[in-house]
């Protein structure tokens, strides 16, 4: 598939369609690119910083057209795309007062003489985003790279083809130089030949497994530097002396918010036994009242996923799971609505030789696990060949944290679900790929560290 489609899953209609770019079109953008990081060379990443401020206060003025256009394309609801605006906007403020002092010249204490190292610009990064997050997932790899000083050319999933065109329109209106950030919708071909360009430095994917691979095998065979945020199966461990009340809370939307298609969603719910039989009726009781309908409409709590295929697959992945052992607790009545709704369900008794045990189910699904202690809730979240996110629910706060720190995973949030915001690094382990994104170490994922010593008296 090589057409990008603005399809809204409430109703399957198509609204937008583009066209793969020209190799001229490709050329240009790359030159355009290219020529802006040699010139940002020679400047200071203060001098960015009010721009980025800019950017922050136009995300929020276009907050209403952005956040109804990824609720358009994708299907999540509009106080979600919301709220992701003002996180995006969050976010570029953060790099905005905090970038230019990160990326001061940092001392390497050495008996050789006296050493720094400079952090610079390394070159233009293509980012490969998913659809889930429309803006989110551009901005958290633009804004560190906006005040690094390396421009970005953006592709984005074929199904949010109209916001990534608002992203960048919105960017370049708000100040950005031309070649901040640069828009394409090319082929998985002409993808491939962008990574193999020498005015590409570093490639930037957040999505699925299969497409990790792909990039990350061309991007290391053409000696780039890669980060990779791929998928997860995140566990979501119930210890015995769990708070019910701030359980109730943090199971309220763990498993539904962005319809379940989140990386770091709640998918694996480990619970000891003791408090099993109560987060299955705490799920349901959840489930249950949700509200199916337009994700625009303020009383929906239901939407639709992204389209009618992500649907299909889940479907099929749950049918597979079923017919291989696991049992439905409990599943949604059945919706009457033409677009791509999946009823929320909960599954019981996955054993290890399920096909679905080591699987990411991408959508409102709770895989919901007893277990006898918690050596065995954290045997059981590390048998996994994913290590994103995870939760850990306690009263007991020091001991919460070293079960936390048992955990084969890139973050993990006591009594509370997965989180995000500009000051925290985001990121995984084993498939759930590499590098950071976000924070301080986030923004050096593309940074030159040059060091610098000065051994004159050695030679005096």
């Amino acid at each position: 598939m090589s057409k990008y489609q603005s399809i809204n899953p409430y109703n399957n209609e198509e609204f937008a369609s583009f066209e793969n770019p020209t190799s001229q079109q490709i050329d240009e953008a790359l030159n355009l690119a290219d020529r802006l990081y040699h010139k940002w060379r020679y400047e200071m990443p203060a001098s960015r910083a009010e721009i980025l401020k800019k950017i922050a206060t136009a995300l929020r003025e276009h907050e209403a057209e952005m956040a109804k256009m990824m609720t358009l394309e994708m299907g999540k609801l509009l106080s979600e795309s919301q709220e992701e605006v003002e996180l995006c906007a969050n976010i570029c403020d953060y790099y905005a007062e905090k970038g230019p002092a990160m990326l001061e010249p940092t001392d390497s204490p050495s008996s050789l003489g006296k050493a720094y190292y400079l952090k610079q610009a390394t070159g233009v990064v293509l980012a490969c985003e998913p659809w889930n997050f429309p803006l989110y997932q551009v901005i958290r790899v633009f804004a560190p790279n906006f005040i690094v000083g390396n421009p970005i050319i953006l592709k984005h999933a074929h199904n949010v083809p109209s916001s990534a065109a608002l992203i960048a329109k919105i960017i370049k209106r708000a100040g950005a130089p031309e070649g901040s950030l640069l828009n394409l919708y090319p082929s998985y071909d002409q993808l491939a030949t962008i990574i193999q360009d020498p005015r590409i430095q570093g490639v930037a994917l957040t999505g699925s497994e299969r497409g990790g691979m792909a990039v990350a095998e061309e991007a290391g065979k053409n000696l780039k530097k890669s980060t990779m945020e791929l998928g997860g199966n995140d566990a979501f461990i119930v210890l015995d002396d769990a708070d019910p009340q701030v359980l109730r809370n943090v199971l309220n939307d763990a498993r539904t918010y962005n319809d379940g298609q989140v990386c770091t969603s709640s998918k694996r719910i480990i619970v000891v036994k003791s408090r099993y039989d109560e987060v299955l009726h705490e799920l349901k009781n959840i489930f249950a009242n949700l509200k199916p309908g337009d994700p625009l409409d303020s009383a929906t709590t239901l939407p639709p996923m992204n389209s009618q295929r992500a649907k299909e697959k889940l479907a099929k992945q749950v049918e597979t799971a079923t017919s291989h052992g696991a049992k439905v607790f409990y599943q949604y009545p059945e919706i009457d609505q033409e677009g791509a709704f999946f009823r929320p369900m909960i599954l019981t008794d996955i054993k290890k030789d399920n096909p679905v045990y080591d699987t990411e189910l991408f959508g409102p699904v709770a895989e919901v696990f007893a277990v006898e202690d918690e050596d065995e809730a954290i045997q059981l979240a590390n048998d996994s060949s994913y290590g994103l996110g995870s939760s850990v629910i306690g009263q007991d706060i020091k001991h919460a944290q070293e079960v936390a720190a048992q955990i084969e995973t890139g973050m993990t949030v006591i009594n509370g679900r997965w989180i995000t915001s500009g000051e925290l690094p985001f990121g995984g382990v084993k498939k759930s790929g590499y590098g950071r994104e976000l924070s301080e170490l986030g923004m050096m994922a593309f940074v030159n560290e040059h060091l610098v010593i000065d051994v004159t008296k050695n030679n005096e």
